[in-house]
Order: C-alpha cells, then structure tokens, then sequence
C-alpha cells in the first residue's frame, strides 16, 4: 500500500509542478487511473499533501466532484509565523514537527544541517520528561525556533 501511496503522490506532485502550483482533478479519474479505491485518493490527501508540508486541498465529492491541491507559497514570513503557530497550538506530534522542518527546508528557510539540529531538539529523546507532556514542550520549542527562524 505504501508503495501505492507513493506513486499516487509522486502523480499528484507532478501535476502540481507542471500547473505551476494548483492542480484540479476529479477524485475518480485519479482512483481510476491508480486501480484503487478513491478511499486510497482520500488516504494520500490527508496524510501526505497537509498544511504542515505546505498544501491545501479542496475537496467535493459527488458525480462531478473533484479535488483541488494548491502548494501554498509564503510571499512573507509573517504568513508562515501564523500559519505555523496556528497549526502547532498548544501541542504538536514528532511526526508532525517533522512535516513542518521538511517544509522550511522545501522553502529553503533552513538548510539540512539545520533541520536535523531542529529534529535532534525536538526527537523524544531529547524530551526526557513524562510522555504526556512532550507534545506541549515539543510545540513551544517549535515556536521558539519558528520566532528565531522568521525574525
């Protein structure tokens, strides 16, 4: 399956560079295409293509329903503070910290060295505190880097 995903990703992105940034297409066209239920369609828009790495999907369903993906590009850093600090909250997954470095990165705000330094800071490894507290310390650190990062 995840091979799959990856392929039905690795379409969508193509399209998405090809378009200049927004693609539209009709959810079962691309199920179609992929041999696969438009549940996989739906599985690789949600985990794959989310404002942490930088998209936004517009989705209707139905008999003329389609799917629209827009790579979001930030024209200020102001943009990506509030984008940012909206979406951590008061507490974010490794998972999705990682999603947020890749996308800095994508946008060349930090270098690789850099990410891996953020990820180290943020692993669980680092977080030696109760396991139901590393989410929250975990989001305020990002914020703290994010304010380094974009001032």
């Amino acid at each position: 399956m995840a091979k799959l995903s990856n392929s039905i990703e690795d379409f969508l992105l193509d399209l998405i560079d090809e378009a200049n940034g927004t693609v539209e297409i009709q959810r079962a066209l691309l199920a179609e295409r992929f041999n696969c239920a438009p549940s996989q369609i739906n599985y690789v828009l949600t985990t794959r293509f989310t404002p942490y790495k930088g998209y936004y999907v517009e989705s209707r369903r139905g008999g003329g329903g389609y799917i629209r993906i827009v790579r979001v590009e930030f024209r200020n850093k102001n943009s990506v503070d509030k984008l940012f600090n909206e979406e951590i909250g008061n507490s974010i997954t490794k998972d999705k910290a990682d999603q947020i470095i890749d996308e800095l990165m994508r946008l060349e705000y930090i270098n690789k060295r850099e990410a891996e330094i953020i990820r180290v800071t943020l692993s669980d490894r680092s977080l030696s505190i109760s396991s139901e507290w590393k989410n929250e310390l975990r989001a305020n650190i990002l914020k703290n880097i994010l304010l380094v990062i974009f001032n």
